[in-house]
């Protein structure tokens, strides 16, 4: 008996020496046998490792199901998982199932890869299914794996707000993070953001404001200089209280050192009007400082209960721009044209429409004499605050005493403005333009406008694979020349089916295919994410950079148009009764699809009756719109909830 045992181990441990050198190692192993071999392995096995199965505990000493190494292994898997996720999109798009067969073939044989019985497995499987079938005479739907029902994208209609979670995590723009109500934005996320600040900081930079940076904490104590400031922001302040921690007494973890107490709590920014006023008081001495203009790209911290990624989060990323001017009237136009300039954002370069108009005293920025804003329709018929501008008066002046001298000597209190925009619009622009297939992104602001995907040709083809390397080159120089933000997808390990999935589900505006065939014919193929040209389409490559851009500015022109058609169609203009609203706004949920849309009604500002709209449907006044509110705009009309002679043309809906 001692001898088998040792022949068992010594043959055992060769084998596994020699196994990532031999590709057929599993069948030496299983033919190499001797009589009584494995009986005696298991012997030493539960002498070693106690009754622990050897598959569980140490499966390459009984049998090794697949000679892949661990890069190997994790290749296939991402092979696995995105052929799955294509033959899902197949079926959702109504491809029969002779089409879908080649599909389901390559899935096998991917996974008989990793464990050669899986093919066995599903061939008796479906033989199963098919007996079955004959057997009840109906069709049993085929369960979709985990990987499918983890990558699928909820239809708008089925629930728009589990649609638009959905986008965000297969577009992989951001994630939840261990913080409660934080989020982590991945990096095709930031660099959609990165594309919207570069734009904007121009746009301000032109306004002859300066970036700079202030500090994250604040001391308690600027807060309650402004009152009313303090009261809007009070419940939203995450607090700074010690400034170290130490371990607990009873030794369970961490605790703020008692010892460690700050003499003034420190807030962790909400918005900075107070600390950036507290700083002017020391950059401002006479009217020759004036105008003073200053913007900072920094985060922030308002602590919420219930989060939404980008839409409403308890830390965000953001601008803020802060003035200070020698009269009411520049004051006023600088926040003015900053509203312009943010509508000016919104449209031309994110192709998303927007409302211009002033908010009611009762949405008034905490603070302000005024607040301009701009308001989105999104698909679901609510809308969205995408960027504010603020007339502040002299409040913050006066609280923190900021004076200058004036041409004559005199002391004068200076007026002021802050406006700002956050990742919020990243969230308006995916619920404005993405549809059930993934993320769809205007040219200006995508991070890649063109993807080219190589078809390669069969692998001894040198010739072929030369003409192709030198095509790409060419196509990508021309491209970068006219001013395109260009990737190649030369990824060998993934098909080029699960490339397209991927890059049309992250929104890439124009995909270009390119192969042997089509270089013989001196083509390229152009397939667009969306629109009217969105149609496969051979285009000569020579010609391919003119086309490619004269074919993005449609792309960007028809979401724009698509986007103010349904702004058009999403505010109810017919005199509606406040029962008629109140009745469509009610039971009109974030999830629903499309929605009740907003609602142009004459109003007169009743900051009571406002609240008990709010309390009776949830809906909101959106802003008082700059075109609706011209002079006469309300002559002879009566407040559609009170009767009284109204005051406003006011926007009303829900909002996220």
């Amino acid at each position: 008996m001692s001898q088998v045992l040792v022949m068992a181990l010594s043959r055992s441990c060769f084998l596994q020496r020699t196994a990532a050198f031999t590709p057929s190692s599993s069948m030496i192993f299983r033919r190499s046998r001797l009589p009584g071999q494995e009986a005696a392995m298991r012997t030493i096995w539960k002498a070693r490792y106690g009754h622990g199965s050897a598959k569980q505990q140490f499966p390459s000493l009984i049998q090794r199901r697949s000679s892949l190494s661990d890069t190997d292994k994790n290749e296939v898997e991402a092979l696995i998982t995105e052929k799955g996720n294509q033959i899902r999109s197949l079926k959702e798009a109504g491809t029969s199932k002779e089409d879908l067969a080649p599909h389901v073939a390559e899935l096998l044989a991917l996974k008989s890869k990793l464990d050669p019985e899986a093919g066995k497995k599903s061939a008796k499987k479906a033989n199963n299914n098919k007996s079955r079938k004959k057997n009840k005479g109906q069709k049993q739907p085929a369960p979709s794996s985990d990987a499918e029902q983890s990558e699928a994208i909820t239809p708008r209609a089925e629930d728009y707000s589990k649609w638009y979670s959905d986008i965000i995590r297969a577009a992989s723009i951001a994630e939840q993070s261990a913080v409660r109500g934080c989020m982590v934005i991945k990096p095709w996320g930031m660099s959609i953001w990165d594309s919207i600040r570069v734009e904007l900081d121009g746009k301000i930079k032109a306004q002859g404001a300066e970036n700079c940076y202030f500090p994250l904490l604040i001391p308690k104590s600027f807060l309650s200089k402004e009152a009313e400031h303090v009261d809007g922001f009070a419940k939203e302040c995450a607090v700074v209280t010690h400034h170290r921690l130490t371990a607990a007494p009873d030794g369970g973890g961490l605790i703020a050192d008692p010892e460690a107490e700050l003499e003034e709590p420190l807030i962790i920014r909400p918005t900075s009007e107070t600390v950036i006023w507290s700083t002017f008081k020391k950059w401002i001495v006479s009217h020759r400082d004036l105008p003073l203009k200053v913007n900072q790209w920094a985060n922030v911290m308002r602590w919420e209960m219930r989060t939404r990624p980008f839409l409403r989060t308890s830390e965000f990323l953001w601008q803020e721009g802060h003035t200070a001017h020698a009269t009411s009237d520049g004051a006023l136009a600088d926040a003015e044209t900053m509203l312009h300039e943010y509508a000016s954002l919104a449209e031309e370069f994110l192709a998303i429409p927007v409302v211009r108009g002033v908010k009611s005293p009762a949405e008034r920025f905490a603070g302000a004499e005024e607040t301009f804003t701009i308001e989105a329709l999104m698909q679901n018929g609510w809308a969205l605050q995408s960027g504010t501008s603020h007339f502040l008066g002299q409040s913050f002046g006066k609280a923190f005493d900021v004076k200058f001298q004036d041409a004559e000597g005199a002391q004068r209190e200076v007026w002021g403005t802050s406006w700002g925009v956050s990742t919020r619009l990243v969230g308006a622009l995916i619920m404005t333009h993405s549809d059930d297939n993934g993320l769809v992104l205007p040219p200006k602001v995508a991070p890649l406008q063109v993807v080219i995907v190589p078809i390669q040709p069969k692998k001894n083809d040198l010739e072929s694979k030369a003409a192709l390397d030198k095509a790409l080159d060419n196509l990508v120089v021309s491209l970068k020349a006219v001013g395109l933000r260009v990737k190649v997808d030369d990824r060998d390990y993934i098909r080029n089916g699960a490339k397209y999935y991927e890059w049309e589900r992250k929104g890439v505006p124009l995909r270009i295919e390119l192969g042997p065939r089509d270089i013989k014919n001196g083509v390229c193929v152009f397939k667009y994410r969306t629109g009217p040209a969105a149609e496969k389409q051979s285009v000569s490559l020579d010609e391919s950079a003119a086309a490619a851009v004269s074919g993005l500015e449609n792309f960007q022109v028809h979401l724009l148009e698509a986007a103010r058609d349904r702004l058009a169609a999403g505010v109810d203009c017919k005199d509606s009764t406040y029962e008629n609203m109140r009745v469509m706004l009610e039971g009109d949920e974030a999830s629903g699809y499309p929605g009740a849309g907003l609602f142009l009604v004459p109003w007169k500002c009743d900051a009571a009756n406002e609240e008990r709209i709010k309390e009776e449907c949830k809906a909101t006044i959106r802003c008082y719109p700059l075109d609706s509110n011209g002079p006469g705009a309300v002559n002879g009309k009566k407040c559609f909830y009170s009767g009284e002679d109204a005051t406003h043309m006011a926007l009303f809906g829900r909002a996220f």
